[in-house]
């Protein structure tokens, strides 16, 4: 694709959330729309299951309480799908189940190993639990903790909409279906391309970012 026809889709794209969002990330509907429910879901996860919150609870072995109150932040928000919902609440309802997630999570938000390594691990955490009906390991169900617990550092991604988003941006996405690292790091770039095409507009985090992507990408918003 041209350099040319690459910056007149960015220039649309741009053109289209502020559209929907006159003051864009700075506007009251933007807040109410999009960001107010995940940011909300994320002081909820700061005061419940901080590092030394979440550590404690590890140490006590209370892993199916740990299990609970994250799936109870998540369900805050309108991220996942139903049966996604559904199928983590399946694979945490064992001891072993909500230890081996527990962990993972853990290890996974607050680790010490490289964001690759870290990723990497809880896929294989997620394709291990228990699976009652719907697989756990889903690109949401792998992303969307990190993306409430620290929005700087994680994103959400909802695999249509990302698709449908780069692809009106200009963006080469590097899709497999299967969580992996490879993707998540492209996606880390896509996200970083916009936030400096748009860094006059003051993206905050992740969170707006992931917006913008959704404004562009989801059925919600028609262009």
């Amino acid at each position: 694709m041209e350099v040319k026809e690459v910056l007149k889709k960015r220039k649309q794209c741009r053109k289209k959330f502020l559209h929907y969002f006159k003051k864009g990330f700075s506007d009251p509907k933007y807040y109410d729309w999009e960001r107010g429910y995940k940011w909300n879901a994320h002081e909820l996860w700061n005061s419940q299951l901080n590092r030394q919150k979440f550590s404690r609870l590890l140490k006590e072995e209370k892993y199916i309480e740990i299990a609970d109150i994250a799936v109870r932040i998540e369900t805050k928000t309108n991220l996942l799908f139903s049966f996604e919902k559904m199928a983590l609440r399946d694979a945490v309802k064992s001891h072993e189940g909500a230890k081996s997630f527990a962990r993972g999570l853990f290890n996974y938000i607050y680790g010490k190993g490289s964001k690759k390594k870290r990723f990497e691990a809880f896929t294989e955490i997620l394709a291990a639990l228990p699976r009652i009906q719907t697989r756990v390991l889903t690109w949401p169900l792998q992303t969307v903790f990190g993306f409430i617990a620290d929005p700087q550092n994680h994103i959400f991604m909802k695999p249509k909409v990302t698709k449908a988003a780069a692809e009106k941006y200009g963006f080469e996405l590097e899709y497999i279906s299967r969580p992996n690292w490879e993707t998540y790091k492209n996606l880390l770039e896509f996200s970083e391309q916009i936030s400096n095409d748009i860094k006059d507009l003051h993206p905050k985090d992740m969170m707006d970012l992931q917006s913008f992507i959704w404004v562009m990408g989801s059925d919600e918003y028609p262009d």
